[in-house]
């Protein structure tokens, strides 16, 4: 399944018009519903009172000031003072309230993209880079956020002083009002035109600011290996590849975000000069009054200037736009390995079977071909081969980090695809050549085996370490269970986080245990010493060992070879040596 973000998808919707869109990224704070009326209640009276301040200006002008009755002047001015100062308490109560919303919002928005990367499998990891994940989830929300909490409220407000000064244009005088209006038409067409052009550069700026995180990021976590290689030059290029990308297509974004601007105030100066135009000759006529013109021209500004700074919030809304798609693919993926309700293959006397067996990485060769095999419960196997044959493949399936392309696996005798996610882990424990830890203590990596319900107390866990003959690796810990351990394995070595991991594992006593080259980076007395422990393990459990190193598998009691793309049963421990040397040349192979 294709899980890559950056490629098209069969399910990708179609791209849709600028309403459609706005009400799209609307619904995201419809659990708000209560607050946004009363917000937009509050844009709504704000934008009252200030369209009625220009009609009592020139009402004002006409009825007193030329007439110089000094005090009708104060008691309106007065009244505009009321209603300017009413309309600043509304607007700022619903500036905060969309500051609250916005904030709940980007909240509730991460917390959802975060949880759909939770569902999605193994596949849809290793088609994305960490750091544009990591851009989504921080750069996107945080872009659609600004236009929700400090944008939208504006860019309502704005529609509705328009839509406000726009009929009362037209009602004043009509002829006028359709002038004043004739250069919005042509900003309007222009708007709507380049929309699309400027929605795709800030498409384009937020990918490259994705892979510019993803650059960081890819950098930062090898930098040992840089240092090793001493080749910061190589990086310091890379970087500066991706900075310069992202610089380029952040400038193209700006330049496509300002290019209205100018534009939308030359259509107010042209609608003004028209007004003033036609205004005095309207005044020279006798069929126009100057309070009703200086008040008419206060409208062109009231239609106007919500139009300007409609041209910044639009492309704020352009933004949002290109963030939330982004979004909303992501969040649109759905996890390829989903749990099967009805079984439609027999059963299986065996504890774990694989029938008929094909697998293809995505975009890759075939790794498996139709294999075959069965394994008995409470029985050691080793899976040897070269390098590349597949080995971890099969213990990829059979812990499904991914599904077979063809064929079936049956664990315990019912399709691995019948077990929910919980089931199958504790069923099988999995200890990884490269373990991953997490930042913290002895203690919480080795409690992070456990299930969120069955979390041990410091006596109960000590207790469980005894009772699995552990207590000799974690005194190999100078401070035991509180030993600080960090994500980036400083301050202990490769082996101490293997023998965490191997802890992890068998402190849950899984019915199978898949040991993936998990003796490694260990010496040869603590491998022994492993070796004793897993023979304390009860015994059904099935342990699977794979190794290129035979000494790790000369107690097993099957050995199978894997090799391009098939799995033989190689007999005895000294037929498994014979094959070996026989593939040596086609993979790297420890024989010692």
């Amino acid at each position: 399944m294709n899980y890559n973000l950056y490629q098209p998808s069969d399910k990708e919707e179609p791209n849709r018009g600028g309403f459609e869109s706005f009400w799209k990224l609307i619904t995201i704070i419809s659990e708000e519903r209560r607050k946004l009326i009363i917000a937009l209640s509050a844009i709504l009276m704000n934008a009252t009172l200030s369209l009625a301040g220009p009609w009592l200006v020139g009402y004002t002008i006409d009825t007193y000031i030329q007439t110089k009755q000094f005090h009708g002047v104060l008691v309106f001015s007065s009244i505009l003072l009321v209603l300017y100062t009413v309309a600043f308490a509304v607007n700022y109560t619903q500036m905060r309230m969309m500051g609250g919303i916005g904030l709940r919002m980007v909240f509730r928005l991460r917390n959802s993209v975060f949880n759909k990367l939770q569902e999605l499998p193994l596949d849809f990891f290793n088609q994305n880079k960490a750091g544009d994940l990591i851009s989504r989830i921080n750069n996107d929300t945080d872009k659609v956020n600004q236009f929700i909490s400090q944008s939208l409220m504006q860019f309502i407000g704005s529609i509705f002083t328009i839509t406000g000064a726009a009929i009362l244009l037209l009602y004043i005088n009509l002829p006028l009002g359709l002038a004043a209006l004739s250069p919005a038409l042509i900003v309007w067409i222009i708007t709507k035109l380049l929309s699309p052009w400027v929605k795709n550069r800030n498409a384009a700026s937020l990918k490259s600011t994705g892979g510019l995180s993803a650059e960081i990021q890819e950098s930062l976590a090898n930098f040992k290996v840089i240092i090793a290689f001493n080749r910061r030059d190589y990086f310091r290029k890379k970087f500066e590849k991706a900075n310069n990308d992202n610089y380029i297509k952040s400038v193209k974004a700006g330049i496509a975000n300002n290019f209205l601007m100018p534009i939308y105030t030359l259509a107010a100066n042209i609608g003004q000069l028209i007004v003033l135009a036609l205004g005095v000759y309207l005044i020279m006529k006798g069929k126009f009054s100057v309070g009703l013109l200086i008040g008419f021209i206060a409208y062109v500004s009231s239609f106007y200037n919500p139009l300007r700074q409609m041209a910044a919030l639009w492309s704020n809304f352009q933004v949002a736009l290109a963030a939330w798609d982004r979004i909303k693919k992501l969040l649109s993926l759905e996890s390829n390995l989903l749990k099967m309700d009805v079984e439609e293959c027999r059963a299986s006397s065996s504890f774990l079977e694989f029938r008929k067996v094909s697998f293809t990485y995505p975009n890759g060769k075939e790794v498996l071909h139709r294999v075959n095999f069965t394994l008995e419960k409470g029985k050691t196997y080793a899976f040897v081969g070269p390098t590349g044959g597949g080995k971890t493949t099969i213990a990829s399936l059979v812990s499904r980090l991914y599904d077979t392309s063809k064929g079936n696996v049956i664990l315990d005798g019912h399709d691995i695809r019948t077990y929910n996610p919980a089931e199958r882990s504790r069923k099988i424990g999995f200890i990884l050549q490269d373990p991953f830890l997490f930042t913290g203590t002895v203690k919480e990596n080795l409690l992070y085996g456990y299930d969120g319900e069955s979390i041990l107390s410091d006596q109960e866990l000590e207790a469980a370490i005894a009772e699995a003959g552990l207590e000799s690796l974690l005194a190999r810990f100078d401070q035991g269970l509180d030993t600080k351990v960090k994500a980036t394995g400083d301050g202990i070595s490769l082996g101490q986080k293997q023998l965490i991991a191997f802890m992890r594992a068998v402190l849950r006593k899984p019915d199978l245990l898949i040991l993936d080259e998990a003796t490694a980076n260990i010496d040869t007395v603590t491998e022994q010493l492993l070796d004793s422990i897993l023979k304390k393990l009860p015994e059904s459990t099935t342990r699977v060992i794979i190794a290129h190193r035979l000494n790790t598998i000369e107690n097993a009691d099957e050995i199978f070879f894997v090799n391009s793309g098939k799995v033989i049963p190689a007999g005895s421990f000294r037929d498994a040596v014979d094959l070996l040397m026989h593939g040596k040349a086609e993979g790297h192979i420890d024989v010692s």
